[in-house]
């Protein structure tokens, strides 16, 4: 375990009133990102059979959002007590720094629940948590999560936050933030930065609306190579759902950082 931790969270500015359509925000990074070579590049998940070990209610599915070629991971379909879990078969080398960016929609009638968690773990690329509250993620372990959670549970702030969560038990939340967009029934974009040098784990969120800014949410003070009992570990998606439902989308995602 790190010696220690704190949080602090910062608050966004003012979101844009005008939303885009779905299939324009949720268009594939541009030329630039694709030269930084990622470690981990999905633009789409068109081709990612092979490279993804997917669990539970976790699938590929065509997009509904009217291109042709867009391949989504949905991690729950919108039925009852679903969980589901990805992982990418490249595992990442915690010791160092690495970002992470990637598109959510959660969406399919109100109220939506649970929500996607960004998750690093060593435990392997089977591993598969708890429904509901759990986010897909309770029980996994070692692990550090990254929540981002439209129902309130009992342990929860709110049914729009942010949270770091240790060693797959989302009843204890080492950091948490109201998020200032919202994270159900609108697309938006998060990158996680880790600063290996700093111990440091920020999160960002993105409305996909015309003009939005990217908004500093949250960050937390955590040596992940310690709380993963490694130096490297599988990185991936998890969701939830219990008697209120969402079907919980990743449309693009990647990973700069090293590989293990």
């Amino acid at each position: 375990m790190s010696s220690s931790r704190s949080t602090r969270v910062v608050r966004g500015g003012l979101v844009a009133a005008v939303a885009l359509s779905i299939a324009a925000a949720l268009s594939p990074a541009g030329a630039s990102a694709a030269s930084d070579d990622p470690l981990i590049d999905y633009p789409t998940f068109k081709g990612a059979s092979s490279t993804l070990d997917r669990n539970g209610s976790a699938d590929l599915i065509w997009s509904s959002g009217g291109r042709a070629d867009q391949r989504v991971l949905r991690l729950t379909a919108g039925g009852y007590k679903q969980m589901g879990s990805a992982w990418a078969t490249q595992k990442l080398d915690v010791t160092r720094s690495f970002e992470s960016t990637f598109k959510v929609y959660l969406h399919h009638g109100q109220p939506g629940a649970d929500g996607v968690a960004f998750v690093v773990q060593s435990k392997g690329p089977r591993a598969l948590g708890g429904w509901g509250g759990g986010l897909g993620y309770r029980g996994i372990k070692p692990s550090v999560a990254v929540e981002f959670d439209t129902w309130q549970n009992t342990h929860d702030p709110s049914s729009n936050h942010l949270a770091v969560v240790m060693g797959g038990n989302p009843d204890y939340q080492a950091g948490t933030a109201e998020s200032g967009i919202p994270l159900f029934g609108k697309p938006f974009s998060a990158r996680v930065v880790y600063d290996a040098e700093e111990s440091l784990l920020q999160i960002y969120v993105k409305s996909l609306s015309a003009g939005a800014e990217e908004q500093l949410a949250l960050e937390h003070e955590v040596n992940l190579a310690d709380e993963i009992d490694g130096s490297d570990a599988w990185v991936g998606f998890t969701a939830g759902t219990g008697t209120a439902l969402s079907k919980q989308d990743i449309y693009s995602w990647s990973v700069d950082g090293s590989g293990a």
